[in-house]
Formats: C-alpha cells, sequence, structure tokens
C-alpha cells in the first residue's frame, strides 16, 4: 500500500463582508463606530461629573440613595462605559471595515534582514492608509474624543492627592456651650432621658442648622453612659466632667479609629469589636485590654438653662488614633 503525500489544503474560500462591497453598509458601519465612541465619551464625561458635582460626604438622601452611593457609583459606571465602549467601538471597526484579506507570514530568522525591516515600516504606514483612519474623518473625530476625555479621567484623581488636612484632624465641632443631640433623631437630650445602664450615641448641634458630614461624624460621634455616680473612680477634675452619673467619651477607639459600639453594663465596660481594645466607663475609660495605647477621650458635660445636656468645654485632646506627629499621653 503507498503512502500518500500530505498536500498544503491552501486557504479557505475567502467570504467578503457587507461593508466590503456595499457602501451603504460601509457607511452605515461607520456610523455605528462612532455612536460607540460617542457613548464613551458620555461615560467620561458621566465620570468627570460625579467627581465634581455629586458630594460624597453629606447626609443628604437622594430618592433612592445616599450621596455617597450615587457618587461611588456614578463614578463606577461611568468609568466603565468610557472604556468598555472604546473597546467596542475599536473590535466593531476592525470586524467591519478595516482590511479583511489574508496574510501568510513565512517564518524567518529572530532578526530580520534590513531591506525586510524596512518592507516592514513600510508595509505599516501602507496598511495604516488602507484602514481609512485617513479619510473616515468621523471615525477620526470621535476615536479621538473618546481618548481625550478618558484621558482626562487619571487626572481627576489626583485631586484626592490634597489638600493637606491641616489641623483638621485635632479639631471636632465640640465648642464650649454646644448641645448634645441624639443620633440619628437629632433631638436634645436632658438627664432623665438616660436611664442607669442606658447607652447614647451622640452629635454636637452645628450652628445655623448645618448638617453633619461624613468627615464629622467620624470625628465628633460621642457615647454617653450613665451609671450610678458612687460607682465613678475618678479624681476631682474627671468626676467634675461628669453629671448625675452621665459620663461621655470619643466613640472613635484610640487604637485604629473604629467604632467603640458595644457596652457591658455589668462590667462598666466599653469594647472596640475591631481589635478587642476594652475600656473601663468607671475609670474615665481607661485601657484594661487590647492594643488601645491610651483612654478614649472624655468631654466635660453639664446642662444649660432649658435642662439639656451641653458640652462644658470642647475636647482637651486629639480624638481618633494615636499616630506619629500626635501627643498619644
Amino acid at each position: 500500500m503507498s503512502i500518500q503525500p500530505i498536500q498544503d489544503p491552501g486557504l479557505p474560500t475567502h467570504v467578503h463582508r457587507k461593508a466590503d462591497t456595499d457602501p451603504v453598509a460601509a457607511k452605515r458601519a461607520e456610523r455605528q463606530v462612532a455612536i460607540l465612541f460617542l457613548i464613551s465619551a458620555l461615560g467620561t464625561l458621566l465620570f468627570i461629573f460625579s467627581y465634581l458635582a455629586i458630594p460624597q460626604d453629606e447626609l443628604i438622601f437622594l430618592p433612592i440613595m445616599g450621596t455617597t452611593n450615587a457618587h461611588q457609583l456614578f463614578l463606577g459606571l461611568g468609568l466603565a462605559v468610557a472604556l468598555f465602549f472604546i473597546g467596542m467601538g475599536a473590535v466593531h471597526w476592525a470586524k467591519t471595515l478595516m482590511p479583511d484579506h489574508e496574510v501568510v507570514d513565512h517564518r524567518k530568522e529572530q532578526r530580520s534582514k534590513d531591506e525586510d525591516r524596512d518592507a516592514f515600516v513600510a508595509t505599516i504606514r501602507e496598511q495604516g492608509a488602507t484602514a481609512g483612519l485617513g479619510r473616515r474623518t468621523l471615525i477620526k473625530r470621535t476615536l479621538g474624543l473618546s481618548l481625550g476625555l478618558v484621558g482626562l479621567s487619571p487626572l481627576l484623581l489626583l485631586g484626592d492627592l490634597g489638600p493637606l488636612p491641616g489641623n483638621d484632624l485635632n479639631e471636632t465641632n465640640w465648642k464650649r456651650g454646644t448641645r448634645l443631640l441624639t443620633d440619628p433623631a437629632l433631638r436634645p437630650i436632658r438627664p432623665a432621658d438616660l436611664e442607669v445602664g442606658a447607652v447614647a450615641q451622640i452629635l454636637p448641634e452645628l450652628p445655623g442648622g448645618k448638617k453633619h458630614s461624613l468627615a464629622d461624624i467620624a470625628k465628633d460621634a460621642v457615647l454617653l453612659v450613665r451609671i450610678r455616680p458612687e460607682e465613678f473612680n475618678l479624681d476631682a477634675e474627671r468626676l467634675s466632667w461628669t453629671y448625675q452619673g452621665i459620663i461621655a467619651f470619643s466613640k472613635i477607639c484610640s487604637h485604629m479609629g473604629c467604632a467603640v459600639a458595644l457596652y457591658e453594663q455589668n462590667t462598666k465596660h466599653l469594647l472596640c469589636p475591631c481589635h478587642q481594645s476594652t475600656f473601663d466607663v468607671t475609670r474615665a475609660a481607661e485601657v484594661i485590654f487590647g492594643p488601645a495605647a491610651r483612654p478614649l477621650p472624655q468631654l466635660a458635660i453639664t446642662v444649660d438653662a432649658d435642662g439639656y445636656l451641653i458640652a462644658k468645654d470642647p475636647f482637651n485632646e486629639a480624638v481618633g488614633p494615636s499616630f506619629w506627629g500626635r501627643d498619644s499621653a
């Protein structure tokens, strides 16, 4: 039995695309590519609008979601649309309008001859002209628009590098005479509103009815705890900062800034759920367990002429985690 030699089957018969033979189809494909690039440009404009116009630290609710959620949603959606439709436009352009003939490139040595390299450069220039970028001005302009706008996106993000916080990390909105408001109802509170053993989260009353931003809450949140006055183990100064067994501490853990949200009524301990730092309420939130390096800052409180709880003075130390450059004593 004789063995037949293997024959090269060659390339299959080439099937032309509709846009290759029909000018109307080619024009329609060109418009489709342009529309995809325009959608990309709109996505970048949505990204820019979201970054500049939608507040990210206000508790003002849109009809469906908060402004912080809207800010993050439309940032991601805008950038995703911008990048996705640039890719879609490029793919559709290549599949419908760019040259569609097969080319066989035989294997060569690693380093081509100089004449071959020159021929390659000439081919690139020739095929670039064949792709029609020069004569398809609509695609060229919309591609330039989408690429130009999406290139601005990283530049906008540089705005998050500043400005420097200055003294903002060391100051809160608590001032002498500031009323204590319940969170989230934002109602003033009287001593009688807090039973022995109860805990309440408190925010300061801001002047002019100003709304609390997320940055404010991150610094200003306070926990009120009421115990029996005889259970305190405080010096005279710290005891004078309490009122009828009510004591106020910053809610921001002095370790890593988590919210100290758990209170054990029997032991009079406050617990940070992140790293289990534990603070003794009876001894001015002294650290008795965990990695926190200092007690929770205590807010001096009293009552005003109407019987509502107010701050006697602002915090006498910075709230929040200890870090280099901040006095942790």
